[in-house]
This record gives C-alpha cells, structure tokens and sequence, in this order.
C-alpha cells in the first residue's frame, strides 16, 4: 500500500493552478518549494517510497524534455467520428495500468443492448473542448472512468484533459455526463481524480445523469464498479426513455486473422512500440519504448530463510538514460512459459501460430489489443496477463464455451450482480486467487478459442521498483533490490510472482536475452533535500531501504566531494536479522566512515513476545542510541530532538506498507511526539496531518 500525508501549510489541494505549479515544482530536488528539500528546515523526514505491490507509484507529473515526450497526435473531432459511426455515447478512461480503460470498454459494449452506441476514448488523443458539441449527437452521453493516479494526480493520459478543466471557461450546458473513478482507500486523496472531474463539469453547466460512483482497490474494486453499472444503466434508460432490448450478449470487438505465410521480420517478438525495437535500440526510452539492459549482477542478499532477496545491477551504458536517487525504475517481464505451455496445450493450440486481432471497429483508434502480428506464445509471454484472476467480464464471455451446463450456470453466476454470485466470484477466484490456467485446470469443459481468450485478457503491466543506487556513484547503472513472491493459495497451488521470479533467473554476463531487461525510468519526487547540510531521517522496513541505499551512497558521495552533509540517521526493520537484513555489510560500512550517523535496527520476528503494534510504527518508535545499533523493538521511546522536530516541520510523509489505512498510524505515532508535544498540541497535529 502505499500513501502519503502532506501536513505543510503550503501544500495546496490538487485541484487548485497554484497545486499544479507545485507538483511541477516537486519532481525537481533543486526546487526551493519541496517540503523535502527547504533548507529552511532543521531536519528532513524521509520514508519509504509506494512498493510497487499493486502497480502503483508515487511521483510527480514527468517533466521531461521536449524530445523525450512528443506531443499526442489528436485525430479529428471525437464528435464528428460520432456522428460518422452513429455512437451517441462516449466513454473516456484515464487509465494507468489498463482498470479503467478496461472499464471503459465494458460500459461501450454495455450500451449496444439499451439499443445504443457507445465508443471508448482516450482523452489524450481528443480535443475535450469539443464536448460543448455532444448535444448536437441525439441521446448522447459521456461517461468518464478516470482512474487517480499517485498522491491525487491525474494518469499520464488524461494529464491534458485535467488541465484543460482547471482552466476552461467553457458552456457545457448541453451535456449529458456520468463519472465512475477509480482510487485506493488507503491514500489521503481518495479518488481526487473522479471527484474532481466529476465536481468540475457540473461547475461548467453539464448536467449529470447518475450519481459519481467511487471504486476502492483496497477493497474489491470489481465489485464496486458492478455494482454502479447495475444502477448506472436503469437511470441512462429512465433519462433517454428507452428499454433493454434482451439480454446480455457476447459482442467480439475483435476478428482473427491467421497469417500462414508471413514475413518472420515483420512479427513482432515482444517489442512494446516499434517493430524491432529491440535490435535497432533508439533513444529517448519510455514506456513505449523501453531500453534493453543487460544485468551485470544478479546476487542473493540474504543468507536462509525460505525468501530470496536479490539485489540486480543494469548496465545503462550508451543509452542516454539519466535518474536520480529516489527515481523508479520500470521492468517489462515475461510470463513463466511452464504457465504458457500448459495454456496452450488445455485449449489444444499450436502457439507457434502466427495470426493478427483487427479491430472490428474500423475507426476506432486502437487497432490491436497488442502488438500485431504475433504468435500466441508471444502474446501470451509478454503481452497478457495470466497470472492474476480474472475479472467478471471475462467469466462471463468465456461462460458460452462451457459445454457442462454446471460449470457454465458457474461462470454465470460468478458474472451476476447477484449477492450470492458476488460472494461466490470473491471465494472461489479473488480469495482463491485462481488465475485463467487455475479456471481451465478446475473446468474441464471450458475450452474457449484461443484468440477470444487473448482478446479477453488483460494487458501485462510494467512493474516498478525504487532504484537502489545513486546516479553519483553509478552513472552507469541501476540497482534493484527485490524479493521474490511466492506463496500457496487456498487450493494448494504455488502462485509465483510474475516480475521477481523472471528477474530471479536473469544470467550476469551472458549474451543473449537470458540476461537482458526491458526498462526505462520514472521520475519521482522522492528526494534528498537540496542543501547536503540539511539533516535527515529515513525509515524504511525490508526493501523498503532500496531508495535509502541510493540516498546513503550520494551523501557519501557528497562528503568525498567536501561538501558539508548533516546527520543522516536510519532506521530499519526487517523479519529476522540473520536471514533477511539486507546491506548489512554496506551499511555497517557507511556508519564506519561516518556518513550514516545514526543506525537502528528492528527485527519483527526474534522476539519472543510480540508488541501489540504495527510493525512499521514499532520501527518508528525505535529509540535513537547513544552509540552504535540499537536492535531493541519494542520501546515506546522516540528521541526528542526528533520529536521536537517533528514538532514544528511541515511534514510530508510518505507511506508503504500493509493495506492498513494511514489513519491507523496516530496511536502508534503520538507516543513519539509525547517529550515534545502536549495532548492538545498531538490533537491538533493529528488533525493536519
């Protein structure tokens, strides 16, 4: 989980020109304006960075050169396509991971049985001006699934459209809208993006048909948005005057075509954006265009244990690439082709085939659900995600092929509104965490087409990790620090990690793409104050020390340098000290030279008696010592030069951890500020943060 607690007076809500200026501001670590960079202030507070668990990250909007992000080509007016196409609804998607593009794409489908015709949109490819212009379309409606991304922000893709809403002074009497957001409970800015949108377009007149449904990631947020489709389409039917026109029905968005005699250098193999990419490496590299490092270390920091930390080198050489400590860096993986094999030999596939899936929709702008044309074992390698259960939408497509009317009525049900099937659909694939193999292995009568399976499925994400190494020191290349998932599920199966498993089996110093990795860097703010003099103090339990390892070394770095660098104190928790504490030897190394002032240690497992306490507020109620390590967990001690500090900074907290809500922090945090604080004085510092 990952969150974070702006508690500066500065820090203005997101929805303000003044908010975007700032965010702005916050992705450079020079900026004078970034609470955790005021040289003003006596101390930084740094804590760990989001965890990539859930495929989200914390940073600010990328500045990036001009050359690095060309501007989106906008096709023409969504309007005037509408109207060519007879679509009378549009549903646009900021989307970051692919949820609300998802989303999107059901509620377009959903409209052809109210005897409508709806259209999924990206924003950045539109001019949203024009949606002064829908009531010229009969029935028209926009609905917008807009995921919010970060502390608050809007996803790179609808980055344009929240500008444009900040500053329009457009009539948008004439429209009809509906917003369905997407965020996570967890953060402090619950669903900004949606709210936002939502609160805007009715200030600019448009009039809403149904009210902002909000869904939860924390929570089950497949149900949240079925449960506001069950509701939204009654009043989209009461408001137009029209009726269903039967029942619900699979519509195939896409056709197969099945290339037997193709030219083998026009396949694509894996590639992200452009045909052979991967062989005739250009820069600038993103999202689209990642670069392919090759791993120069791949070493095991942990000595028992049942887990498997890792610490990667990627070599950057030649690539132009540039981070910083506290940037994120971004790995494609492949899918474990044990899982691949087993898909196609169930469905009884050739997955050598060679085959293309065209968009029925000839003007639509997506033109392939993945790179085209392709093997099924390419798509299914690196270009769809197997390992994670499905969502309703998909065991409802697939039901039809169920020959067993059991195991059909199962899907079916699975697939409902209904109460039972939201809680069978919760036990029996999210909670038993079966991914699509786990559903064809437990139903045997369920063989459905390869190509409609590839259709259904959704897109493999990036996965993102905080580098561990500072750009100082090595210029050349990034570090990862990792531990590989693996646990078993309720119905006794091994369920491995996509990312770490494939990074885990990455051959140093080999040629080849057994030790190559797809990547590129994402900008953060998460960044060392500005002025080295400037004290700081990280906290960060398990790989959480990843970014700090980085901030550590560019201290270092810095006092080589005969800069003046402050105090820099860390405290660390890990499970159990002789199995999983990670830099041991570096660390013990850095407080040798006496760059890490300070260094306190935590190890939630080798205690005999368990304090009734998050681990992470235990961590960070660790006693700062005299001398040396202190490995004792359980005081409820904090020193008071940094009570009193906390005290008086305008602090903005960063947190990763479990799914419990921040909310949760203040009883285990408020006895640390106790030597520095008075009750009415903690309630009222609770209050801002």
């Amino acid at each position: 989980m990952c969150s974070s607690s702006p508690s500066s007076p500065a820090f203005l809500p997101t929805g303000s020109s003044s908010a975007r200026k700032r965010r702005k501001c916050l992705s450079s670590p020079k900026c004078s304006q970034s609470p955790l960079a005021d040289t003003r202030l006596p101390w930084t507070l740094c804590l760990p960075p989001p965890c990539p668990a859930m495929g989200c990250v914390y940073s600010a909007p990328r500045e990036e050169p001009a050359m690095a992000r060309a501007a989106p080509v906008r096709d023409s007016s969504f309007i005037e396509k509408m109207k060519k196409t007879g679509r009378n609804i549009v549903v646009f998607y900021g989307s970051q991971t692919g949820t609300a593009e998802e989303f999107a794409n059901r509620l377009s489908k959903d409209a052809h049985r109210y005897g409508l015709r709806g259209m999924a949109a990206d924003p950045e490819e539109y001019d949203l001006s024009d949606l002064s212009r829908l009531s010229e379309i009969d029935k028209s409606l926009a609905v917008f699934c807009m995921a919010t991304y970060g502390e608050g922000d809007p996803t790179d893709n609808a980055q344009d459209f929240y500008d444009w809403l900040q500053e329009a002074d457009a009539d948008l009497s004439g429209l009809r809208f509906a917003v369905f957001g997407l965020g996570n409970k967890t953060y402090e800015h619950f669903n900004a993006m949606g709210k936002y949108v939502d609160k805007r377009l009715e200030e600019l007149g448009a009039q809403r048909i149904f009210e902002l449904g909000l869904g939860d990631d924390d929570g089950n947020l497949e149900e949240d948005f079925i449960t506001w489709r069950e509701q939204f389409w009654p009043a989209v039917c009461e408001h137009f005057g029209v009726e269903a026109t039967g029942e619900e029905s699979s519509i195939r968005q896409y056709e197969l075509v099945v290339h037997t005699d193709v030219n083998m250098n026009k396949v694509y193999t894996g590639e992200m954006g452009r045909l052979k990419s991967y062989e005739n490496q250009k820069p600038p590299f993103d999202a689209k265009n990642p670069f392919l490092a090759q791993v120069t270390e791949n070493r095991k920091l942990n000595e028992g244990g049942e887990r498997h930390l890792m610490h990667l080198e990627l070599d950057i050489s030649n690539s132009k690439i540039r981070y910083e400590s506290g940037d994120h860096v971004a790995v494609y993986p492949a899918n474990d082709s044990s899982l691949v094999n087993q898909i196609g030999e169930i469905l009884g596939t050739d997955l050598d085939t060679v085959m293309s899936l065209n968009n029925l929709d000839e003007e639509s702008n997506k033109k392939h659900p993945f790179p085209c044309p392709t093997s099924y074992r390419t798509a299914l390698t690196y270009y769809l995600d197997i390992t994670n259960p499905p969502r309703t939408n998909v065991l409802y497509e697939l039901a039809q092929y169920a020959t067993d009317a059991s195991e059909q009525e199962r899907l079916r049900k699975m697939a409902s509104s209904a109460a039972e099937g939201k809680a069978l659909y919760l036990s029996w694939v999210v909670e038993a965490r079966r991914n699509i193999l786990a559903i064809l292995q437990d139903m045997p009568s369920l063989r459905p087409p390869i190509d409609h399976l590839c259709e259904l499925l959704p897109r493999l994400q990036a996965r993102y990790y905080s580098i561990a190494s500072s750009s100082k020191v090595h210029p050349n290349s990034i570090h990862i620090c990792a531990v590989t998932v693996e646990y078993e599920t309720k119905t006794g199966r091994l369920n491995k990690g996509v990312a770490t498993n494939w990074l885990k089996n990455k051959v140093p110093d080999q040629n080849g793409s057994s030790s190559l990795v797809p990547m590129y860097v994402r900008k953060s703010q998460f960044r060392l104050p500005f002025k080295p003099s400037t004290p700081v103090i990280m906290i960060g339990p398990g790989t959480g020390i990843a970014p700090f390892i980085g901030f550590i070394q560019e201290r270092a770095w810095l006092k080589q340098q005969g800069k003046e660098v402050g105090e820099t104190v860390l405290y660390y928790g890990c499970r159990h000290e002789h199995e999983d504490y990670l830099y041991r030897e570096e660390l013990a190394r850095f407080q040798k030279e006496g760059v890490l002032t300070q260094l306190n240690v935590a190890f939630s497992r080798d205690q005999a008696e368990k304090v009734p306490c998050c681990f992470p507020c235990r961590l960070f109620l660790l006693p700062i010592p005299s001398h040396g390590r202190q490995e004792h967990p359980a005081l409820p001690l904090f020193p008071r030069a940094v009570s009193t500090t906390l005290a008086s900074l305008p602090l903005h907290s960063l947190w990763c951890g479990g799914s419990a809500p921040l909310s949760s922090l203040p009883p285990c945090f408020l006895p640390g500020l106790r030597p520095a604080l008075t009750e009415e004085e903690q309630g009222k510092r609770l209050e801002a943060d």
